[in-house]
């Protein structure tokens, strides 16, 4: 038995019985006679998705006395030539027996097993098609992140001396360095909660993209508020446990003053958080869609994640790669302007009056903001695609979410 959580329609609470969006629900929807509601676990269902990790490999062939596939339902959703499977794809659906469907596509994905490509296009197609929701709330928070960044970095390191480092007294370069350090922890603090947040919303966004609907700002609000403590301590938690790891490799050899001793407890912690860190990085779409708890979110991220660690770690890596070239080419002409044009050119980089002059600040965070918004939806929506693959390829989250999207007979012989 499948005993896989569902899709847990945005707006829908974790003890909804009913799955909201299934044709059966939808008011309007009077294709045939009204069915009860599907009650969550029931046996019958789960016996009717694909077994776990039984997806047929891009190009498969079903055997020769498979029925045809079924003929496309009105709507124009049918599959799109030259895509990887054929435009269809196929697999088993009990003993001797295989399904084989066209791959729906009602929204910004098809619902099946997602290649590199389309996980990246979907991302973009998310952003391009509802970007009435999905630019104003990274605008705003990138906004609001970058105005604090600013003012802080302003005002904490405004008395800070401007002499070389050479020039400094141990008091000096000690004061310099305190203050930087929690210009760094206040800013990176801002950062998180600003990314906390534009991950709760985008997340509603993308979950409704996904299934074709719309939804505002004010709805994606809503939706994702119940769940933003849950996914704060997630965040934390995760913090905590990646600043603890290293706490126990790293500061017993800089304690006690055996350099080399602590470099090996940091060259064993850097991989080790960039496993946990792909480990759990699908532990915030499973809190935010499956609703559920912390403990359960990192759980299901483990098992989706499992036997796919190297594929999710080279996504994320080449998303992480996009955004910082994409970052780059936006922020570095408007610093260029600002420490030029308003920040006293090159003498203030020397001396180090750039980082505290109004100009180079303002222009900076101008370009932060652009790039920021542009880049945390991307990110955002990598990381619920992933999620969705992966539930797709596991657990047959297709058939769910083509009747949450109000396709009929989806995946059924009888078409």
């Amino acid at each position: 038995m499948n005993d896989s959580p569902g899709w847990a329609t945005p707006g829908s609470s974790p003890s909804d019985g009913d799955r909201q969006g299934s044709p059966a629900d939808r008011p309007g929807d009077d294709g045939g006679a009204q069915q009860p509601a599907r009650p969550a676990g029931d046996p019958k269902w789960s016996a009717e998705q694909p077994p776990p990790g039984q997806w047929s490999s891009p190009g498969a062939t079903p055997p020769a006395e498979a029925p045809p596939p079924p003929a496309q339902p009105a709507g124009g959703w049918g599959s799109r030539p030259g895509t990887p499977y054929g435009g269809q794809y196929a697999y088993p659906g009990g003993p001797g027996q295989w399904n084989q469907h066209p791959a729906a596509k009602p929204g910004v994905i098809p619902l099946r097993p997602l290649g590199l490509g389309e996980i990246l296009d979907g991302s973009v197609a998310t952003m391009r098609t509802h970007w009435r929701s999905v630019v104003p709330i990274s605008l705003v928070v990138a906004t609001v992140i970058q105005v604090i960044s600013v003012l802080v970095q302003k005002y904490m390191l405004s008395d800070l001396p401007l002499s070389s480092a050479e020039d400094m007294t141990a008091e000096e370069a000690i004061d310099t360095l305190g203050s930087s350090l929690a210009v760094s922890v206040v800013n990176q603090f801002i950062q998180v909660l600003g990314t906390i947040v534009v991950t709760a919303m985008l997340t509603m966004v993308f979950s409704r993209a996904i299934l074709g609907q719309h939804s505002s700002v004010s709805a994606a609000w809503r939706e994702a508020r119940p769940q933003l403590l849950r996914l704060i301590a997630l965040t934390l938690l995760l913090a905590l446990g990646i600043i603890l790891i290293g706490a126990v490799l790293v500061l017993p050899g800089a304690l006690a003053g055996n350099m080399g001793l602590a470099v090996v407890g940091f060259v064993a912690w850097l991989p080790l958080i960039i496993w946990l860190g792909i480990k759990f990085s699908l532990a915030s779409p499973a809190l935010m869609l499956e609703k559920s708890t912390v403990i359960k979110a990192f759980t299901r991220s483990s098992k989706l994640v499992g036997g796919a660690w190297w594929r999710i770690f080279g996504i994320t890596l080449l998303t992480g790669l996009i955004a910082f070239m994409v970052a780059l080419m936006v922020v570095a002409p408007f610093q260029m302007v600002g420490i030029f044009a308003f920040g006293g050119g090159m003498d203030a980089l020397e001396d180090g009056s750039a980082q505290t002059a109004w100009g180079p600040l303002i222009f900076s965070g101008i370009g932060l903001i652009i790039a920021q918004t542009i880049i945390m939806p991307i990110q955002s929506g990598v990381t619920v695609l992933l999620y969705v693959d992966q539930r797709i390829r596991r657990e047959g989250l297709d058939l769910e979410l083509a009747r949450a999207a109000g396709i009929e007979n989806y995946g059924t012989t009888g078409g």
